[in-house]
């Protein structure tokens, strides 16, 4: 009876080992092995290249629940074979059945029993422990994870191997596990890390807003139409001049005949310079450059990309019907990361949004 206690309760011991080691696996920060495995942490080094590599860590898991479908289904039937016979004669005799009913009801509730211990202590309990310490969780199944690699190599060649071809009869991308965490997990980090006074609270405040930038829209971002300070193209070069030298702004939208026809941008870089040049230009049209259009639905963080890539500091901003519904600056959604950008040459608005002014 106690070599039979002491394997049953070995092969649990064995799966709360495998599925610590692959909730610890996906759980795991890389910076913090990393950090450990540089300095000299040997167990670091040998589970840092897993984290890191997706193919490696898809072995990994593989490995960890091939190991908890062998241990569970060999605590089951060694469990029955073993601890049946001995319950079987009880029911004979306490519960006046026949034999061969005893021997089937013992051997249902052998399974029953085995199976509640199981998913206790070999499954919810261990799970629970991996992901409140990961990273000692990690390095602690490491090792017996390596040998697991060794053992069940040819068994993982063959079950991912099946897998991979099963998913492209069904013209499905197969793309492996990920170490991954979501924005939740991410936000929940960063505090963690301020409480750990790694961060100022500064920086914490400016990871939060990088991380919820793509909340945000160009809509929300951008400076409405009634607020443009926009010219006509067909204004005459002095009454440009004279406009340039009063406005706060560098970069001024043209339009012809109506604002929803923005036909550029207007430097006011362009406009000294040609006013200089002893015969200027008597029509803008000659200085504007030209001016991209995005959607107000479209993203803060696709924004800033679409930006960068047409290195372009500024984009009207349409509805859906197409008409202009304000001006989306570089510097508005900068902005929203660090909060707002000071310009000496601009006055405070009376209502206090930063956002809402125009790039100089």
């Amino acid at each position: 009876m106690l070599l039979a206690a002491a394997v049953i309760g070995f092969l649990i011991l064995l799966t709360a080992l495998y599925v610590a080691a692959e909730f610890a696996a996906v759980s795991v920060r890389r910076s913090r092995l990393r950090r450990l495995a540089e300095d000299g942490n040997s167990l670091a080094a040998r589970i840092l290249p897993v984290v890191e590599d997706p193919q490696e860590l898809d072995r990994y898991i593989a490995a960890s629940q091939i190991g908890i479908t062998l241990s569970s289904l060999i605590l089951g039937a060694y469990g029955q074979a073993a601890l049946a016979p001995r319950l079987a004669p009880m029911f004979v005799r306490y519960l006046s059945l026949e034999p061969a009913s005893a021997e089937s009801t013992a051997a249902v509730v052998i399974l029953l029993l085995l199976t509640v211990m199981a998913m206790i202590l070999g499954e919810l309990v261990p799970k629970s422990l991996a992901l409140q310490d990961p990273t000692r969780t990690a390095l602690f199944t490491v090792l017996p994870m390596q040998w697991s690699l060794h053992a069940f190599a040819w068994s993982i060649a063959f079950l991912n191997g099946s897998g991979v071809m099963l998913l492209k009869l069904m013209r499905l991308p197969s793309t492996g596990h990920r170490h991954v965490h979501s924005p939740q997990e991410i936000e929940l980090l960063i505090a963690e890390s301020r409480d750990g006074g790694l961060l100022e609270p500064e920086e914490q405040v400016r990871l939060h807003r990088a991380l919820r930038l793509g909340l945000r829209t160009a809509q929300q971002l951008m400076v409405p139409r009634y607020r443009l300070a926009a010219i006509d193209a067909s204004t005459r070069f002095d009454t440009v001049v004279s406009i340039v030298v009063d406005s706060p702004f560098s970069r001024l939208p043209v339009y012809r005949d109506t604002l929803d026809n923005v036909v550029g941008i207007l430097h006011t870089k362009d406009v000294v310079n040609n006013f200089v040049r002893s015969r200027p230009e008597q029509s803008i049209v000659p200085l504007l450059r030209p001016i991209f259009r995005v959607r107000d639905t479209m993203p803060a963080d696709r924004l800033l990309a679409f930006l960068r890539e047409r290195r372009s500091h500024h984009a009207i901003v349409t509805d859906e019907q197409g008409h202009v519904a304000g001006l989306i600056t570089l510097e508005d959604v900068v902005g929203e990361l660090i909060g707002g950008v000071a310009d000496e040459f601009k006055p405070p608005p009376k209502l206090a949004r930063p956002r809402e002014e125009h790039l100089r």
